[in-house]
């Protein structure tokens, strides 16, 4: 590995880092450096998930002040992120690639779809069955189940896949969600990176310049993001989910 090409994962892992704090898809800043960088495409995500991993609780310790009173809720969801990131291992090692990249793109923009009508649906949810229901039917848990699959297998804009999740679930604040959705991200990171560091073989001086890199993001990102007033947070992650469903289907045509 030439310098140029260690400055350049470096920079897109704290590229990364930050992004995953605010909203989510820091991988679309690595993978598609490793790529070109000549790693093969199973190889990348492998050494990116395990790489991401402690810039995730990097951001997520960064919104700790937004997760107060949010403790017993983010370790029950916890486990499901867990099981899920698991589940999402599995498949990246058994399956072809094929089957998730159609997949996708379509997952990334229904959870667009879903958090620009988020507002809509807690409030019809709220008057139908009352605030203090909401969050508590199987639904929320097997959503955060699935977003860890997803999360598991290919990381890029699980954030958003949660963020949308989550809003629609919960009757709270947008950054308190994004509280949420940092520790459940750091968990199926953490979880899909002791899974690949024991079954798979990461290319560890490229996870180690990216966990660098994602480190420093995510502390300034958690700084960054926890000023942005809800519309513009939710205005970004729209943002970002659009432009990484495109990027997608760019890729794979």
């Amino acid at each position: 590995m030439s310098v140029w090409e260690a400055l350049a994962i470096l920079l897109a892992g704290i590229g990364a880092g930050g992004i995953n704090a605010v909203v989510g898809s820091g991988t679309l800043f690595t993978f598609p450096v490793l790529l070109a960088l000549g790693y093969p495409p199973v190889t990348a995500s492998i050494s990116n998930s395990v790489g991401l991993s402690p810039g995730a609780i990097t951001g997520a310790i960064g919104y700790r002040r937004e997760l107060k009173g949010q403790g017993r809720r983010a370790a029950r969801l916890a486990v499901m992120s867990c099981a899920g990131a698991v589940t999402g291992g599995v498949l990246l090692l058994n399956l072809p690639s094929e089957v998730f990249e159609l997949v996708v793109p379509v997952l990334i923009l229904l959870a667009c779809v879903l958090i620009v009508v988020q507002p809509r649906i807690s409030a019809w949810v709220r008057s139908r069955r009352g605030a203090e229901h909401r969050g508590r039917g199987p639904l929320l848990p097997l959503g955060v189940y699935g977003a860890g699959v997803y999360g598991g297998y290919f990381a890029a804009a699980q954030g958003i896949v949660l963020i949308s999740i989550l809003g629609t679930a919960l009757d709270e604040d947008v950054q308190r969600i994004n509280a949420v959705k940092n520790v459940l991200a750091s968990v199926v990171n953490a979880t899909a990176a002791v899974f690949y560091t024991v079954f798979a073989q990461p290319e560890w001086p490229v996870v180690g310049l990216i966990a660098a890199g994602s480190v420093m993001g995510g502390y300034v990102g958690a700084r960054l993001g926890r000023r942005l007033k809800p519309f513009a947070l939710r205005g970004l992650i729209v943002t970002v989910g659009l432009m990484a469903a495109i990027h997608l289907v760019v890729e794979r045509f």
